[in-house]
């Protein structure tokens, strides 16, 4: 997968070191529903991610990376 250089400089809170670019299993939150590609539902089980958030019974990623990929590949 290919991400723009300034998407991950963007990503500066990542505590797993982009194990989601750097590994063939690609470790990622699953997106559950995703809005005018900007608001990302995902089903995560990282009970810490600096870019998980909660709304209402949901949780939202706000991960830079995550959501580009998502954007991108539909993964």
């Amino acid at each position: 997968m290919e991400i723009d250089k300034e998407i991950i400089e963007k990503t500066t809170k990542c505590n797993k070191d982009f194990a989601c670019l750097n590994n063939d299993k690609h470790i990622l939150c699953k997106v559950k529903n995703c809005v005018n590609n900007k608001v990302h539902f995902i089903n995560c089980s990282d009970s810490y991610c600096p870019y998980r958030m909660t709304f209402g019974y949901e949780y939202v990623c706000n991960c830079s990376i995550r959501k580009e990929i998502f954007n991108k590949y539909h993964i």
